[in-house]
């Protein structure tokens, strides 16, 4: 057999080593995190905080009303540094089935507003023109306490707003339950999370409620009037305030 000349073996392997360290530059990466940035690529974008922000307003603020097929929905907040801790509907369809509608869906929504913090609430089963309504004049409260800074619609501007709710008041049609919103000692919302229902109840209630909110606000206390064909009702949303206004130390 032939054997390969010592000169030739030599040329070959150094061939083998270049090859092989091309091959290697070959395989590694065009680029890591730091040439990548040194080359002008765009680094990792941080998360964005959630549109829509309330910065640090404190007070009430009333929403446009939305006029719905049904009749208006307007929405009343009470945001304490940017965050909403009271929502009620101050106006709302009314008037034969929208009574019962009203009745059922308005204290879930005010529920759902504080609850999300936000307009991005579902619709409730059943009112889907009273929910869309009730979404349109939040989100415009939203914008105008956004807006508006820390000082809106409040004179107490810093005061820290506190969320109280009342004992449950039995009455002889179902049981009320006032929560209140209370701001440099002033109430600056209230709403009924219980109030009678089913059958008649629900024409009374969704007539009388809205009625002894703004009451209860303009008043400032207990002290308000019976609302006309709501005797039950009525005396017991005093009871369940006074005892709202006992905790809040008012």
């Amino acid at each position: 057999m032939r054997k390969s000349h010592p000169i030739r073996r030599a040329v070959l392997a150094g061939a083998a080593t270049v090859s092989g360290v091309v091959l290697l530059l070959s395989l590694k990466p065009a680029s890591d995190p730091g040439s990548a940035a040194a080359g002008g690529a765009a680094p990792p974008v941080a998360a964005q905080s959630p549109q829509g922000g309330r910065g640090d307003a404190t007070g009430t603020v009333v929403g446009d009303v939305a006029d719905t097929q049904y009749g208006p929905v307007q929405v009343r907040l009470t945001v304490d540094g940017g965050r909403i801790t009271g929502a009620e509907a101050v106006q709302a369809p009314k008037g034969g089935q929208s009574d019962r509608i009203t009745a059922d869906a308005v204290p879930k929504l005010n529920q759902a507003a504080v609850a999300a913090g936000g307009a991005d609430i579902d619709t409730v089963s059943g009112a889907t023109y009273t929910s869309n309504g009730y979404r349109q004049s939040l989100q415009s409260a939203l914008d105008k306490a956004a807006a508006s800074g820390p000082s809106q619609g409040s004179q107490e501007g810093t005061q820290d707003a506190r969320t109280v709710t009342g004992d449950a008041a039995q009455t002889q049609y179902g049981p009320v339950q006032v929560r209140i919103t209370v701001s440099g000692g002033r109430i600056t919302g209230a709403e009924a999370v219980q109030a009678p229902k089913g059958g008649q109840s629900d024409r009374i209630t969704a007539d009388a409620v809205p009625k002894l909110n703004q009451a209860a606000v303009a008043a400032g206390g207990a002290d308000i009037d019976t609302v006309s064909g709501a005797t039950y009702t009525s005396n017991g949303y005093r009871q369940s305030l006074q005892s709202a206004l006992d905790r809040a130390g008012g």
